[in-house]
């Protein structure tokens, strides 16, 4: 069953408009979030995320956060799934072939409750070969990343770029040459046992996996930093590992041929990646 404008929908009858602004002109947001054993991982911070999105592109979801979020646990109940992954998108809504969004009356808010399986459980051991793309990310002073956006055309270039050279992804530069993150994940490298990851005024979106793992890693007393780095830090690190809602926490073992550590994931990277997981049980909404 999926939501559609405060009804819900069978996969095949769910629809929008084709004059709506999120199709016409990628004018909208979104969020992807997990469930975890019928608790929404986070979901107070992916809302919270969502309404910042809105309100930077000056976009009226015609819900409130409180309304929002019943919306989003009846429809994960309704579809029976006590683990999956729910696609919330915000579009501007209908409207008509002009770019102006005084022309849409009322924005569009779909729920789509499924599965989404990114990795093959063995890669979370043996890791992932990754390229430097050669799309760079937007400057932060451009059009923020930090925007949510349903425009991931960058995103999708990479992913193009890296399919063609038989990689699982690739990570994206600014456009003064450093890291910002993967196609649809963050960064984080180990070096000496310390923890690094961009910082968000590089050019990046503020992932809430990525959050949860610096809470988790300071919680442990690893230390961590979010501080500027380059590919050659990339090359040189002791370990490598991307996160998202969708990929968790996944190493990196090979950039641009050189190859990290000892060609596996690494023993950082296993511990966070078990310390997450142990994070979901509890740090969550429940589906009632």
């Amino acid at each position: 069953m999926i939501y559609v404008n405060g009804e819900y929908f069978e996969k095949e009858n769910a629809k929008i408009s084709v004059f709506d602004h999120g199709f016409l002109y990628g004018d909208g947001i979104f969020e992807g979030i997990r469930v975890y054993n019928n608790l929404v991982f986070r979901l107070n911070d992916h809302l919270l995320r969502l309404y910042e999105s809105a309100k930077t592109i000056a976009l009226e979801i015609p819900i409130s956060i409180e309304e929002m979020e019943r919306a989003i646990i009846e429809t994960v109940r309704l579809n029976k799934l006590p683990s999956c992954y729910i696609r919330l998108v915000v579009s501007r809504g209908y409207g008509d072939m002009g770019v102006d969004p005084r022309k849409c009356s009322k924005a569009t808010v779909v729920i789509i409750v499924t599965q989404i399986n990114i990795y093959p459980p063995e890669l979370y051991e043996t890791g992932l070969a990754v390229a430097i793309a050669s799309t760079r990310r937007m400057r932060d002073d451009m059009l923020s990343p930090r925007i949510k956006s349903l425009n991931y055309l960058s995103n999708v270039m990479t992913k193009i770029e890296m399919n063609r050279q038989g990689l699982a992804d690739g990570i994206m530069l600014n456009a003064a040459g450093y890291v910002t993150e993967a196609s649809v994940a963050n960064v984080f490298i180990v070096k000496k046992g310390e923890l690094i990851t961009p910082p968000k005024s590089v050019g990046l979106l503020e992932g809430i996996t990525r959050n949860t793992i610096i809470e988790l890693a300071r919680d442990a007393g690893i230390s961590v930093k979010e501080e500027l780095f380059t590919q050659f830090d990339l090359y040189n690190a002791d370990e490598c590992f991307l996160t998202g809602t969708a990929s968790e926490v996944i190493p990196v073992v090979s950039i641009d041929g050189r190859i990290l550590g000892e060609n596996k994931a690494g023993p950082l990277s296993r511990r966070l990646l078990e310390m997450f997981r142990s994070r979901t049980i509890w740090d969550g909404t429940k589906i009632i």
